[in-house]
């Protein structure tokens, strides 16, 4: 992963975005597999209902499970490619383009909000499925620019947290922060009801037990407890048996306000280790 690394504060950019009325919500979309990026189905019509709901962004920043580096970065090309980073799906899936631009200039100016750690401008990377699989159903056109920030593997959730905490002001100038993964992701555990509809609702009761965990937390803004979601019991160890597609949701909840409002969509099981459940954060 080679990136261009800023100095850390380092913030004498010209602000590409004005501030504006109302902060931006910020979500946590679970993205379950690459298919609903094109088909229409419950997840993927709530998706395009969301988009109706809210303000249109300036631009959209994703947290996306799919791209991990050593060091933090931020895609700050002009036109980022879409990335087909899976393998045994239809033809139609590895077809898909998403032709959103970048913005360079918000990539150097959401880095030089960051004084925790040094930022790298990344002009290799693109948008992966964990982005474009929700983003192209929430905004088709593709005429919003689209930006990734990575997910620095080798850091634990409170660096993410806090981390997240610094992008806050990017919600009053317009910008839609989206954390994109699941909060329970057990590859190895999947199970398909007798249906073999691998979108019908169906759970293990760990799966199950862990998905109504992470909501009571998370209503009851105990982010302490799901930074340190190793220490959740043997239950939560099998619902994150590797990180990656849970710390999305940390910068979700980092960036919650005090007088935010916390609602769930999608919120269902599938393949009996999966929730597609997700979070909207809005400004009440």
């Amino acid at each position: 992963m080679i990136g261009t690394p800023l100095i850390a504060g380092f913030n004498k950019f010209t602000d590409s975005l004005p501030k504006q009325g109302p902060e931006m919500p910020v979500l946590f979309v679970g993205h379950g597999s690459p298919m609903n990026g094109i088909e229409t189905n419950e997840f993927s019509q709530y998706w395009k209902k969301l988009a109706g709901e809210i303000p249109i962004p300036k631009a959209v920043l994703v947290i996306s499970a799919h791209w991990l580096s050593r060091g933090t970065y931020i895609t700050a090309m002009e036109s980022p490619k879409t990335i087909h980073d899976f393998g045994g799906f239809p033809q139609a899936l590895f077809d898909v383009q998403y032709p959103a631009k970048g913005s360079p200039e918000l990539a150097k100016e959401t880095a030089g909000l960051v004084h925790s750690t040094v930022v790298g401008l990344d002009h290799d990377w693109g948008l992966d499925h964990g982005t474009w699989s929700v983003v192209r159903q929430m905004y088709p056109k593709a005429n919003i620019p689209v930006l990734q920030l990575s997910i620095d593997y080798s850091k634990g959730g409170q660096y993410h947290y806090d981390l997240a905490k610094e992008l806050a002001s990017l919600r009053r100038k317009g910008v839609l922060i989206l954390g994109s993964g699941n909060m329970v992701h057990n590859l190895r555990m999947i199970a398909l009801p007798p249906s073999r509809d691998f979108n019908a609702a169906f759970g293990h009761d760990w799966a199950l037990y862990m998905n109504d965990t992470f909501k009571r937390l998370i209503l009851n803004g105990d982010h302490t407890s799901l930074i340190a979601y190793d220490r959740l019991g043997p239950e939560a160890r099998l619902a994150i048996p590797t990180p990656e597609h849970y710390l999305p949701l940390l910068y979700t909840l980092g960036l919650q306000g005090k007088h935010d409002s916390i609602s769930f969509f999608n919120d269902k099981a599938v393949a009996g280790s999966l929730t597609m459940t997700s979070v909207k954060i809005t400004n009440a």
